[in-house]
């Protein structure tokens, strides 16, 4: 909790009086069209950054805009003894359109190892948090907490999910796209956060996406698998913090991961 306390400061103190107030000056492309980054953004990182610092001054501190500012960083998650993994404002193209989709998330990392995840919504003001080994929780801000639990698995044609295709090789978008048609529901919220939030409160069957930076995915596959949800790379091989490609499959259980593999993600 004292690490999920210090997200919702963060961004009480800086993501939401910024909210739809920002003017063209604010935000910035980094990459590409797609991949924007504002004042918010850096401003509540740095909150973060600070706090942390101050609580936890042995662990390397791992933000989206730290290592956008210095990506020799991201490297040195792989060999840290204890990492946090912070992404300030998950869902920035949404944080920026004015759309209320977007959250706070961190993951500590020990020994190569995703430890602890927490994804908050200052929207709705509360985090889904887990510790490894002792489950996934929903947290409200009166102190109540509700164990989380995925969905029943379904078959293929009734299953509902998240599938990020903006980064699929060009070459084989378009046969996973078609793919996608043998589901019953297929969704992106453009916020890895609350794509995890969905499947792990048990409202989806899955999740996909091909670029793991581990600010988006860290918390989230941990809270899943915590969940009950089986999570692989696409070549079937575990998820771990220092992997940034190779795609990675979530789903309810190993069987519906299996043929969501073969059916539809056959890239």
């Amino acid at each position: 909790m004292a690490l999920a306390n210090i997200l919702r400061d963060a961004a009480r103190a800086e993501a939401l009086p910024r909210f739809r107030r920002l003017d063209a000056s604010m935000v910035q492309t980094k990459t590409e069209a797609i991949d924007l980054v504002t004042e918010a953004d850096i401003a509540t990182e740095n909150v973060i950054k600070a706090r942390i610092a101050e609580w936890m001054p042995e662990a390397l501190f791992v933000g989206e805009e730290s290592v956008a500012a210095d990506p020799a960083l991201l490297g040195r998650l792989a060999t840290a003894d204890l990492a946090v993994v912070v992404d300030p404002i998950d869902g920035t193209a949404n944080y920026a359109a004015g759309l209320p989709l977007f959250a706070c998330m961190a993951a500590v990392v020990s020994g190569g190892e995703t430890v602890a995840g927490i994804i908050y919504d200052p929207m709705g003001d509360d985090w889904m948090m887990a510790e490894r080994g002792s489950g996934a929780w929903l947290r409200r801000s009166d102190g109540e907490a509700v164990r989380l639990q995925v969905a029943a698995p379904l078959p293929l044609a009734q299953m509902v999910g998240c599938a990020s295709v903006s980064y699929i090789p060009e070459a084989v978008r378009a046969g996973v796209l078609a793919n996608l048609a043998k589901v019953r529901v297929v969704s992106n919220f453009r916020c890895a956060g609350h794509e995890y939030r969905t499947l792990v409160s048990g409202h989806a069957q899955f999740g996909c996406w091909n670029k793991l930076m581990p600010w988006d995915h860290l918390a989230g596959t941990l809270m899943s698998q915590e969940a009950g949800a089986y999570a692989a790379r696409l070549d079937g091989g575990p998820y771990l913090p220092s992997h940034v490609d190779g795609g990675l499959l979530v789903a309810v259980d190993k069987p519906s991961w299996e043929e969501l593999r073969r059916e539809v993600f056959t890239f």
